[in-house]
């Protein structure tokens, strides 16, 4: 995306917990598919026909150097994005990563320098900054919500609450962060909700016979979960042969119940307003995963500055 005058050419405690999860071989991966969409998508709205102020005021020939700094501690996420947009803007600019993604970072630490033509590191940066920022929030939050529940069975789990046509990257924050992805959309998994069921029911279908009728119809590998807010709903979608049970708003002691009741047939996963301040009660019922729509819809973009050295 090289400008022209004036135009676009298309051509024990938190670092232990996170160090668990963290790292390429725990699966952090994004696809280059995904990193060329959501870029140029991005540059192209930022951009548009060309970066006026730097083509008025910046000689072509200028050369300037900047380093991404950490102004506040969290999780490095998104540093393939930031530097795909540097080469995308201008092949010339050189993207020096100095921590690795997932990388634990404190305050005032430098994670990567970009250096070369000016032009192209000023019509870069914000699209950078706020990709790396986003990302980098979503990681440290989710950060926070496993290290709480270290020692206990439950897993953190992120949900479809994301920013539309952003899925792909917070949920690979959240996996950078320690968190395990839910499903990715509505084609892969079975999820029977609440709306699902209300639906159902006007029609003289019951949860029971909801739960058979979706086994019946989708392959034996996919997974028919289903969401629960009583002891009785549960003991009914268990008998049912649901797979995976959502357990909605149910206190600590209605969830230990049902793990004694699930007795492993099926995996437990907890939900609805659940906060930092609760999580802890929530794991140590023994459920398996706990979901957190605040790990994307409500993760705060971390504080990175680029900061301009030459």
């Amino acid at each position: 995306m090289r400008q022209i005058e004036g135009s676009v050419e298309h051509s024990e405690s938190y670092t232990a917990s996170y160090k668990l999860q963290c790292g390429v071989e725990k699966g952090m991966h994004l696809s280059n598919e995904v990193v060329r969409s959501v870029v140029e998508a991005a540059l192209h709205e930022d951009i548009g026909t060309g970066d006026l102020t730097t083509l008025a005021v910046i000689p072509a020939a200028a050369m300037a150097r900047a380093a991404f700094v950490f102004r506040e501690p969290g999780v490095l996420a998104g540093a393939p994005l930031a530097a795909a947009v540097f080469a995308r803007v201008e092949p010339a600019l050189r993207y020096e990563a100095l921590l690795p993604e997932g990388a634990l970072v404190g305050r005032g630490a430098v994670v990567a320098t970009v250096s070369g033509p000016a032009r192209g590191l000023l019509s870069g940066e914000r699209v950078a900054l706020n990709l790396l920022q986003r990302l980098s929030g979503i990681a440290t939050l989710t950060a926070r919500y496993v290290a709480e529940i270290q020692g206990t069975r439950a897993r953190i789990l992120d949900t479809r609450k994301t920013t539309p046509g952003l899925r792909a990257l917070e949920k690979y924050a959240v996996r950078v962060g320690g968190g395990v992805n839910h499903r990715f959309g509505l084609y892969d998994g079975v999820m029977l909700k609440d709306n699902h069921l209300a639906i159902l029911a006007a029609q003289g279908i019951g949860l029971g016979a909801a739960v058979r009728q979706a086994r019946a119809n989708v392959g034996p590998m996919v997974r028919v979960e289903v969401e629960v807010e009583n002891i009785d709903q549960a003991r009914e979608a268990l008998e049912a042969g649901a797979d995976f049970l959502l357990l909605d708003n149910m206190s600590p002691a209605e969830l230990r119940a049902v793990v004694d009741l699930a007795a492993g047939r099926a995996t437990l996963e907890a939900s609805g307003g659940i906060t930092l301040e609760t999580l802890r009660v929530v794991a140590e019922s023994g459920v398996d995963y706990i979901s957190v729509g605040a790990l994307t819809h409500s993760a705060r973009a971390l504080d990175i500055g680029l900061d301009h050295t030459l």
